[in-house]
């Protein structure tokens, strides 16, 4: 585990890996909860609506993987996938964007961000590269 914690265990016992969800929109944080909590694989271990609060949230958790978006107030998701990475350079980051194109990629890729997916693609698409980057089989 990039977090150094085991994953979490479920009411029947079964292991589940821990998300941040980082976004400004507490409407796309309830949503992405809603949809990353509907096996028993994951767990959301918290939400934060800024860089700030997800850095507090980073040290009191210890997340096994960060989902962010990159446009929030104060710090922007490639300042805080930056501030991540320093403190943890093997947690993986996975930016979750409505501007999604080849150059914000590269630079997301640049900051640290192990992954970038749009907002705009398929439930699947997201799933596939949490899988990927928790080194699970999907």
């Amino acid at each position: 585990m990039a977090s150094g914690q085991p994953p979490a265990q479920d009411k029947k016992g079964i292991l589940s890996h821990r998300i941040l969800i980082v976004d400004d929109s507490a409407l796309i944080r309830r949503a992405l909860r809603a949809c990353l909590e509907e096996g028993d694989e994951w767990e959301v271990c918290g939400e934060a609506g800024d860089g700030n609060d997800a850095l507090k949230l980073v040290k009191e958790l210890s997340p096994d993987l960060i989902v962010l978006d990159l446009s929030m107030p104060g710090m922007n998701g490639f300042q805080l996938a930056r501030e991540l990475k320093s403190l943890n350079s093997l947690l993986p980051v996975l930016m979750f964007t409505s501007f999604k194109t080849p150059q914000l990629e590269k630079e997301a890729l640049g900051c640290g961000c192990d992954a970038v997916v749009s907002k705009s693609e398929n439930q699947q698409m997201l799933f596939d590269n949490i899988h990927r980057l928790l080194g699970q089989a999907s």
